[in-house]
């Protein structure tokens, strides 16, 4: 052997000896050097070129799938959604246990429960959450019951709560993530117990020197969803948070002479969207919708409680999204944590988008906390067979596009043999592929249910209930709601304007579409209880209505408010550092109470010292429900019914539940519309279930013998009853009603038996459709007649819509003409029972209603789809 240079002889050496020496010597090197500042240095010097590399993800935008370990991990999520029905990265399930929440004031009420017996995690997953918001009313007497207050005691209790909610961009949308996130994370600060115990991400980000090639201005996280120890979620349409509480009556007034302590509604909670959209939503206090002046947005809904092993694939996509935002955004930050999922861990952990970078920042934690075999995931825990779905992709959870919700929705619908029933906030969707910018096929699936039935011979209906106007906007004319006339335009294209529309699609196979396909909304009226006792108050104190109400939200709502700077817009709070002796704050405090005990001061000089002084009620929305009183039998205060007049206000109700129900057999519930944002996959994100209950209800379908799903059924006649004012008005108070738990806690309970049972059970039957329509066409006359409720099918074009509500002089939602006979207006609104009315087909017809400019055009005509 040859001797190295250098060496004595006897002391030669190979190159793999050279490196074997190296790799101890470095190795050695990197241990003495582990705790120093070199080593903290080589870690930060790294990450920052990690972090200035994204810049050259703009010219790679497949970068999340090019390594050959990603391609991998592609493949195997690929080969596990191929084998699934609908292409979902989520199996199919039996023995689920799933209850249905209708409305805010059930769903939030069993939210609260199920929180406040959280042990160990809590996951939640939402496209706006409100700190603030109250889970249980009313406010005053429910204190312990706002949102963070909850979460608070659960992190003091030691619970690890994970939050995810969208960033918005700040110029379009104003739920203002950012206090989202500072007042959680506010709430147990460092040295103080649960210290740690919530962490809040936002997603995705708007940094271009931190994100410049992943950005997305366009695109949401939509999804609203939670799951609680991995025992049990909440997946449906309602985000935590302003605007969604409602119960079955849908009031609109939230004026109380009996005090402001009775308010429902407090600060930005009271919201009406036509007027104005939420302002500064950190500060919920501040609210320049008068309750004297206007009634709010009433708002319908539906939701889903889960125990079983569905529990465990939402809790998977949880995971899945906050791996992947730690790995797009909190990477180098040690305050989020990896999560490991058992069941997907070891060589699977990639499915959950768990990364392990050379110098990783912040733990590797295993979920749940306690094994998953003491977790009620099993297949026995009720009778519904259900799936998960969803709409994601890259962008929002770093996956290959995946749209099981799309073809969900068509399998299910094209499979329809006697009805589809749709709710949704919007509905836009094609035919076939002539019909761009629009590209989901949930419109061709309905044709091709529709024309099997008519050349059979087979009744079978399309029932499709959205809101009069989706989105949210002043007044229709203005330029500022181009946005929501371009919805409203690809709607009515999408049902029945034009060759590639639902119903001319239908009409050129030779049925008839208005046999089979029907379009409805819902509509709310209300009696401000602004009496003239109430504005002689105003007038002895010096102090208006509006003053008191925001009192009345300050005291309530201050613990937690000036606690945060509302001008810090960075992701991060200031450990420990609170501002709760501002002295503006106390200031302001001081303000508004002084205003407030005037405003008291006066109650008794005006008759109104207590709740027995108050003879007319707070709201007659329950008078449109089974078994109350009629408007013409209310009494108002002074009994002088011209003063009363102007305090009639009328609403559209807003359908935002995303609900498909069919054959009273199979249930599709989540947060995704039908547009192509929730549909395609790679634009919104969303998750939605598929559930088809295994318990039989029997009944009739068309007159015949029918085995129809329990779940299904009931659902579907509860809210068919809803619509038709057939349910009795609901409480405050939901402590007694078994619909207002979680699952686990009773069964849902629907009125079964009753005589408007009978009336709604078959829904193919004659009897029942002629109710059904026979009211729509009632109360939207009255509306018609009364207010002047836009939008209308008498309005074809903008010269019509000057003469249906004058621009100047007319003040929202109120009457159309103060100068009708009280008696009159009474007797009219005596009619309206329930809140069903017929969607506009002819509303401006014969104008363009979206105008090619700035805000419709090819580059943003994607947003509106």
């Amino acid at each position: 052997m040859t001797s190295a240079p250098g060496l004595a002889t006897g002391q030669s050496t190979s190159s793999s000896d050279h490196a074997s020496n190296d790799h101890k010597f470095l190795g050695g090197l990197r241990e003495k050097l582990k705790d120093t500042y070199l080593y903290d240095a080589k870690i930060k010097a790294t990450n920052l070129k990690h972090k200035l590399g994204k810049f050259e993800n703009i010219l790679n935008p497949n970068h999340r799938h090019d390594e050959k370990h990603e391609q991998m991990t592609d493949e195997k999520r690929s080969k596990i959604a191929e084998s699934h029905r609908f292409e979902s990265f989520a199996p199919e399930h039996d023995g689920n246990l799933i209850k249905w929440y209708v409305d805010g004031r059930d769903y939030f009420w069993a939210v609260s429960v199920a929180l406040e017996q959280a042990r160990e995690t809590i996951y939640i997953e939402d496209w706006w959450l409100s700190p603030e918001l109250f889970l249980r009313r009313p406010p005053y007497y429910s204190q312990e019951w706002r949102l963070d207050q909850v979460l608070k005691r659960r992190a003091e209790a030691g619970v690890k709560i994970y939050v995810v909610v969208y960033k918005e961009v700040e110029s379009a949308i104003s739920c203002n993530s950012a206090h989202t996130k500072h007042a959680l994370e506010a709430l147990c600060p460092e040295g103080t117990k649960g210290a740690g115990n919530i962490r809040v991400m936002r997603h995705p980000d708007h940094n271009i020197f931190e994100n410049a090639g992943d950005m997305t201005f366009y695109w949401a996280h939509h999804e609203k969803f939670i799951v609680i120890d991995y025992a049990l979620a909440f997946i449906g349409g309602l985000d935590l948070c302003f605007g969604r509480w409602d119960n079955k009556q849908h009031v609109l007034s939230d004026v109380h002479p009996s005090g402001v302590q009775h308010e429902v509604f407090p600060g930005q909670d009271f919201n009406n969207n036509r007027i104005m959209d939420f302002k500064s939503v950190q500060d919920w206090k501040s609210n320049e919708l008068s309750k004297a002046e206007y009634g709010r947005m009433p708002w319908h809904d539906v939701a889903m409680g889960v125990i079983g092993p569905c529990v465990y694939d939402i809790a998977q996509h949880f995971v899945l999204r906050w791996n992947f935002c730690k790995r797009d955004k909190y990477k180098r930050d040690k305050d989020y944590d990896w999560l490991l999922m058992e069941g997907t861990d070891g060589e699977n952990e990639d499915i959950v988008g768990v990364q392990r970078p050379k110098y990783p920042v912040g733990e590797y934690v295993k979920h749940p906390l306690s094994p998953l075999s003491s977790k009620p995931l099993r297949p026995d825990q009720g009778t519904v067979h259900a799936q998960v779905v969803r709409s994601s992709a890259d962008w929002s959870s770093g996956i290959l596009p995946e749209h099981s919700i799309q073809n969900a929705y068509i399998e299910v619908i094209r499979n329809a043999q006697h009805f589809v029933y749709i709710e949704n906030q919007f509905f836009i969707t094609a035919t076939g592929d002539k019909q761009a910018p629009i590209h989901n096929q949930v419109g061709s699936a309905i044709v091709e249910a529709c024309v099997r039935a008519g050349k059979e011979g087979r009744k079978f209906r399309v029932i499709i209930v959205i809101p009069a106007i989706p989105g949210f906007a002043g007044d229709l004319r203005s330029e500022a709601a181009t946005g929501t006339r371009a919805i409203m335009d690809y709607q009515y294209k999408s049902i029945h304007r034009g060759e590639h529309s639902i119903f001319e699609q239908i009409r050129a196979q030779g049925v008839d579409p208005t046999r089979h396909v029907f379009v409805f909304n819902l509509r709310s009226y209300d009696r401000l209880n602004f009496t003239p006792a109430l504005k002689e108050q105003e007038q002895k104190s010096g102090v208006k209505y509006q003053e008191v109400q925001r009192a009345n939200a300050e005291e309530i709502m201050s613990s937690g408010l000036h606690s945060l700077d509302p001008t810090d817009s960075h992701d991060h709070v200031i450990k420990g550092h609170h501002h709760g002796s501002d002295d503006a704050g106390n200031d302001e405090r001081e303000r508004y109470v002084d205003q407030e005990r005037k405003f008291e001061a006066q109650r008794q000089a005006v008759g109104l010292e207590g709740d027995d002084q108050t003879r007319s009620k707070d709201s007659i929305a329950e008078d449109a429900l089974d078994g109350q009183c009629k408007v013409s039998d209310e009494t108002w205060e002074d009994g002088k019914l011209d003063s009363e007049k102007e305090n009639f206000v009328q609403e559209e109700l807003y359908i935002h539940g995303k609900i498909c129900i069919v054959d009273d057999r199979i249930v599709i519930c989540g947060s995704s519309n039908i547009n192509d944002r929730s549909q395609l996959g790679f634009h919104d994100s969303e998750l939605t279930m598929v559930m088809e209950d295994k318990k039989p209800l029997e009944g009739t379908m068309n007159g015949q013998p029918y085995t129809a799903s329990y779940h299904a059924a009931s659902l579907r006649r509860i809210l068919w009853r809803e619509h038709l004012g057939l349910v009795p008005p609901q409480p405050l108070d939901a402590s007694q009603d078994p619909n207002a738990q979680p699952p686990g806690h009773g069964d849902n309970e629907w009125l079964q038996g009753d005589e408007h049972d009978a009336l709604v059970a078959d829904p193919l039957s004659d009897e029942l459709w002629h109710a059904w329509t026979e009211r729509a066409t009632t109360n939207t006359e009255v509306f018609r007649w009364l207010f002047h409720a836009d939008p209308d099918d008498n309005i074809k074009t903008f010269e019509d819509y000057k003469s249906f509500i004058p621009k100047e002089g007319h003040k929202q939602g109120h009457l159309h003409d103060m100068f009708m006979p009280p008696e009159t207006i009474r007797a009219e609104l005596d009619k309206i029972r329930g809140h069903l009315v017929w969607y506009p087909l002819d509303f401006l017809r014969d104008a363009d209603m979206a105008e090619r400019g700035l805000q419709v055009n090819e580059f943003t005509e994607s947003i509106y789809t």
